[in-house]
């Protein structure tokens, strides 16, 4: 309700301005009625064969269409019948009954009729509906006719709702719906092959539709058919294969197309360097959303070799279908260009039925996803384990540890870094720590290495290295000595989490600007030998780990996130099965048979 002033000095007057919502709808259920009966009628469509009495004025009203068709200087102005031959008549009643009613009538079979008389009657509202209805029903079975239907009365956001379903559901349809994926739109092909996640489906696979599709659709010029196959990643595939598919086959010969199987091979063949070479090329299809737990067990003596998948959006876990090559206790993993590299580490083999033979370890073993394939790559200097793995600018550094003693139960602590060169896949030394440390924590903040705690010497101190690894500088203490804890770099801060003796509850925070650290609200149970992960959002995930409970060690199932923004903890999900010993890194990678997944080591 609206109260307006009167035009005179009066304040005893006023207007009011009242609105019936009742009104619309008795109106246009007078027009219906009025139609239904056929009274004051004045124009009758024809669609088919079939007439439809109308009202000029309502229809005017409604369509541009038939708001040009009635204007003053048409011959349709005064004709008391016109013909639509372009409609059929289910598609025309359709959209004069929602013209009447407000109410659209709509199935996947009347769908197309339905949208070519709203696009040719310029009925934007029913054009709205339909791109709805299309979008919520979207699925294996109707996406490819969907995103026909809308490339062809150009319904963009259907045409990319469509598109997402394809690339999504593509596994299913290279197996069942190979003939309709043929039959595709090149704009929607075109899309498709842009996707970033096609779970599930090889590159070779997405290259021979995309030839079959060419020899279905084609002649297509060369232009076309170079649009198309550059959106391909030829360095997903094996080498055997590319020179399978380049084989007499006119569209893979072409300059550009040439030009990348070229660069593809040449990455094939880069061996160690492989990872600092990544293009869209040899980059995997897949979802962000998801965590790799890789490795870890029930118990922190017996570690096992299995891999498990978290989704972090459904908080669900699955298994990706690969495991470790080796048992290996308290090792390291970091990511370089999308390789999963393990690193160092307790290599645990059963000696007999018995016994258990344990051994400081310095492999390398690099996962590659794109073919499901472990290497074994150059050995570190030294063996290491319960030391740190950091990566700057595609170099990986490994941060002191300890190893055992030759011929001797015993272990010393490591004050040596090395790095790995890439280019040449050997291992070289950097600026040694001040000191030996083991079970010290470290990350990376601003393209400098930062590492707290440990043993055996000056617990609590963080030192920084800057990028170019020559001198150590002392940074502020922590409040509290830690061993086993973890960093975590999130909105410019470090983050410094619990560890393996008191006080493992506590959290703390390190601003680089101040050179300062700041106590936060502490875990309510003790917890160590847990894994974490820093989501892209700054917030922390810590999985499993171990605490105390009536005086034992007992493993734990608990998912749990800590809102670095607000200070607060929350149970989010359960593990499959208790799981402890880990040492969890981040990795963004994609798996080349399921999804992309981040990858920690536990």
């Amino acid at each position: 309700k609206q109260t307006l002033p009167t035009p005179s000095n009066s304040c005893m007057d006023t207007y009011s301005l009242l609105y019936s919502s009742s009104h619309r709808t008795g109106l246009l259920s007078g027009f219906q009625r009025l139609r239904d009966q056929k009274k004051m009628c004045d124009v009758v469509l024809e669609a088919g064969g079939v007439s439809f009495p109308c009202h000029r004025s309502l229809l005017a009203s409604s369509s541009d269409y038939f708001w040009a068709l009635f204007g003053e200087t048409t011959a349709e102005r005064s004709a008391d019948s016109i013909r639509l031959p372009a409609l059929t008549p289910e598609g025309l009643e359709a959209i004069l009954d929602f013209l009447y009613s407000g109410w659209l009538s709509i199935s996947s079979s009347t769908l197309p009729v339905v949208v070519e008389a709203a696009r040719y009657l310029q009925v934007e509202a029913a054009l709205s509906i339909c791109e709805r209805f299309m979008a919520d029903g979207l699925t294996a079975d109707n996406c490819c006719y969907y995103a026909n239907l809308a490339e062809q009365h150009f319904l963009l956001n259907a045409l990319e709702a469509a598109n997402q379903t394809i690339a999504k559901k593509m596994s299913v349809l290279l197996q069942k719906s190979r003939v309709v994926l043929l039959g595709l739109n090149f704009p929607s092909l075109m899309a498709v092959l842009d996707a970033d996640e096609i779970p599930g489906v090889k590159e070779v696979d997405l290259i021979r539709l995309s030839l079959d599709w060419l020899d279905e659709n084609g002649p297509l010029p060369l232009l076309k058919s170079n649009l198309l196959l550059s959106r391909l990643r030829f360095g997903l595939v094996a080498p055997s294969e590319l020179s399978g598919l380049c084989h007499g086959n006119r569209a893979m010969g072409t300059p550009l197309i040439r030009s990348q199987l070229t660069r593809a091979l040449e990455y094939h063949h880069m061996g160690s360097a492989q990872p600092t070479a990544q293009s869209r090329q040899s980059t995997l299809r897949g979802s962000p959303n998801h965590v790799l737990l890789v490795g870890g067990g029930v118990s922190p003596d017996w570690p096992e070799q299995q891999v498990l998948a978290f989704d972090t959006c459904s908080r669900k876990f699955s298994s990706p279908g690969f495991a470790l090559p080796l048992r290996l206790r308290n090792p390291c993993v970091c990511s370089v260009g999308g390789f999963l590299f393990v690193i160092g580490g307790e290599d645990m083999k059963n000696s007999d039925e018995k016994s258990v033979t344990v051994s400081t370890s310095s492999q390398v073993w690099r996962y590659d996803p794109r073919f499901n394939h472990w290497k074994q790559m150059e050995s570190m200097l030294e063996r290491r384990v319960q030391f740190t793995l950091c990566v700057v600018e595609d170099v990986i550094y490994a941060i002191g540890g300890r190893q055992s003693h030759p011929n001797s139960m015993t272990y010393i602590s490591l004050a040596y870094v090395e790095y790995y060169d890439m280019a040449s896949g050997a291992w070289r030394r950097a600026a040694a720590m001040p000191y030996p440390l083991h079970g010290h924590a470290s990350t990376v903040l601003d393209k400098s290495i930062y590492v707290t705690g440990g043993l055996p010497a000056h617990q609590g101190r963080i030192h920084v290295s800057n990028q170019d690894p020559t001198v150590w500088e002392k940074r502020a203490s922590m409040s509290i000595p830690r061993f086993g804890h973890r960093l975590a770099t999130a909105h410019g801060y470090i983050y410094a989490l619990l560890g393996m003796y008191e006080q493992f509850c506590d959290i703390e925070r390190y601003d680089p600007q101040s050179n300062h650290w700041t106590r936060l609200k502490p875990l309510a149970n003790g917890l160590f030998n847990y894994g974490m992960l820093t989501m892209a959002g700054g917030n922390l995930l810590v999985f499993g780990g171990r605490r105390w409970s009536d005086g034992q060690q007992v493993t734990v199932r608990n998912v749990l996130e800590y809102d670095t923004k607000k200070d607060q903890w929350r149970e989010i999900a359960q593990l499959p099965r208790p799981l402890t010993g880990t040492e969890f890194k981040c990795l963004y990678y994609h798996c080349k048979n399921t999804k992309s997944y981040q990858v920690f080591f536990s």
